[in-house]
């Protein structure tokens, strides 16, 4: 009987998910934004489990000590604020604050704009048309302004600011899933499906919603990032997330009286928030080039 030859490693089938993984591994942007991302999530979890400092406690005897870098003690890494918190306590507690408000905005607004993408991609006709309508009443209002004036009426808390986020941008899922799904719609294996008598929402969730996760992943990391950005300016307005809850809008606002002074105290969280979001948006670019890399380099 004659051995069979096992097939060299460069010579196994390159599979769509084989490439898919190749193109991830070659990909920067990718790699730098998932480094980032999973950098920022151990410091929001790991430093309130570990670190000796409260965030919320007071002591005007510490106030204003310098970060390390700049002649500070390893007692206070990041040094303190006005009121002498650690400012590394409060970072970190910062950062579950924006990834909590980020990440449940975007669901939100995930859960409205896919839904209504997708019905009036599938549908069309008065279904299409009535959720055209819904985007352009939505567009006709300014997100920063309506979330100024809600949250200033039903008062700054994470929960309130959370819900006037995720009300207020679902638009972009609609407009891209409403395309993607139109594109969907007339693949032949929906027809197909259709033909054999496929219930409704079978054909929705199975045939539909998997060949348009693709855009809905990138759109979500996207708003995901607008909404922390949208966090972060409204309280820094002292509308959003009232003190003394940390947030790092909350921070830069309440370092801005000392911007020439101490300069550190605005620096340290709005470098934190500029490698939150950047790393976000370079995480979706990269999953979109891997997804569907025709035509990008």
């Amino acid at each position: 009987m004659t051995a069979v030859t096992p097939i060299p490693t460069d010579e196994r089938p390159w599979t769509p998910r084989r490439a898919m993984a190749q193109r991830a591994r070659r990909h920067k942007g990718l790699i730098f934004g998932l480094g980032v991302m999973v950098l920022i999530l151990l410091f929001a979890v790991l430093v309130p489990m570990f670190w000796i400092h409260d965030p919320y406690k007071q002591s005007l005897l510490m106030r204003m000590k310098p970060p390390v870098f700049l002649g500070g003690t390893w007692t206070h890494p990041l040094g303190t604020d006005t009121l002498g918190r650690d400012i590394l306590a409060r970072l970190a507690k910062g950062a579950q604050v924006s990834l909590t408000i980020g990440a449940f905005a975007a669901t939100l607004s995930a859960l409205i704009g896919s839904t209504l993408g997708i019905l009036a991609g599938y549908f069309g006709g008065r279904v299409d048309a009535a959720v055209s309508f819904l985007i352009n009443v939505r567009l006709a209002m300014p997100v920063v302004l309506v979330a100024l004036a809600v949250v200033a009426l039903f008062g700054g808390s994470i929960l309130v600011v959370t819900l006037v986020l995720g009300l207020l941008l679902w638009d972009r899922f609609v407009v891209v899933l409403r395309a993607a799904t139109m594109q969907v719609r007339a693949l032949e294996f929906v027809a197909a499906a259709e033909v054999l008598g496929a219930p409704l929402p079978r054909v929705l969730w199975k045939d539909i919603l998997p060949n348009v996760m693709n855009a809905l992943i990138v759109i979500f990391t996207l708003e995901m990032a607008h909404a922390i950005i949208l966090e972060a300016a409204l309280s820094f307005l002292g509308i959003g997330v009232q003190p003394p809850t940390p947030s790092w809008g909350l921070m830069i606002s309440e370092g801005k009286e000392m911007l020439f002074f101490e300069p550190w105290l605005i620096t340290i969280p709005g470098v934190a928030l500029f490698f939150l979001v950047l790393s976000i948006n370079m995480l979706g670019d990269g999953i979109r080039d891997v997804t569907a890399p025709e035509g990008r380099n």
